[in-house]
């Protein structure tokens, strides 16, 4: 990944500035000192893909581990899921050291979590596919252990408030991922937890799922269908991330995401 490679020169902190650079910067070793004359202007100005990026994966994996610690400890299943992630976006060894790191960062007490949403926020101007995808991303972690706990539930709830991303959509995205893993019996990116259930509901139909996934009532015509089906793919499309800021190496999860879609 090219733009992380310009960042691990010895002034990543200083490169986004804020509670990301701040994070980003313990991760990969580099601490900021405060007393250190800072330059006029950052390698990557707001709004950069590249610094979108680096804020997209800084914030992926530090709160991914945050979410993993909010029932007060980390599950197997949890740290399998995210080394599944990692092991989907083949990161190179100094890259998954890094996500490690900021798994590790994101397991702190003293994580600043609203800080480092409020900057994600800003540094997406906008960007709602992206915060759909980072969202989507966040879920897998809380269901990874089977089920959805309700201090999982709270901390999801209040990094979509954060983030702006509204209860309802929340609910459609949980909604969709549960279906969808119903529907696929894949254990879905973990791709080592075969036909594992994210609740205690029996199976249903996987037509019910089908039309779940799409977000569409079983009485949807074939128009509607096509419409929502079109809408997914948009949303899930591998360029469109990449050209608004997804981090290359997570192209791979985009193009599943819309290979499940597809099927």
């Amino acid at each position: 990944m090219s733009w992380l490679g310009k960042v691990l020169g010895g002034t990543v902190g200083f490169m986004m500035g804020g509670p990301l650079g701040a994070v980003l910067g313990t991760a990969v070793g580099h601490q900021i000192d405060k007393g250190r004359d800072l330059p006029e202007q950052p390698m990557f100005q707001p709004g950069d893909r590249q610094r979108v990026q680096m804020a997209f994966f800084t914030a992926t994996f530090s709160v991914m581990g945050h979410i993993a610690k909010a029932d007060g400890y980390v599950s197997k299943e949890e740290i399998k899921l995210a080394t599944s992630v990692m092991n989907r976006m083949e990161l190179s060894d100094t890259l998954r050291q890094t996500a490690i790191k900021l798994f590790t960062e994101g397991k702190s007490a003293t994580f600043p979590l609203n800080n480092v949403l409020a900057q994600f926020r800003k540094e997406c101007h906008g960007r709602t596919q992206l915060i759909r995808m980072f969202i989507e991303i966040e879920m897998q972690i809380a269901f990874a252990d089977g089920g959805l706990k309700a201090s999982e539930e709270r901390l999801l709830l209040h990094i979509c408030q954060r983030l702006g991303f509204s209860r309802l959509e929340y609910q459609r995205v949980k909604l969709t991922l549960q279906a969808h893993h119903r529907f696929a019996g894949d254990g879905g990116w973990s791709g080592q937890q075969k036909r594992k259930r994210f609740t205690s509901a029996p199976n249903r139909p996987a037509l019910s799922d089908a039309y779940a996934v799409l977000g569409v009532k079983p009485t949807a015509n074939d128009a509607e269908i096509k419409r929502a089906y079109r809408r997914l793919i948009s949303q899930h499309h591998p360029d469109k991330l990449v050209a608004k800021g997804l981090p290359e190496e997570m192209m791979k999860i985009a193009n599943e995401k819309t290979h499940q879609i597809r099927k």
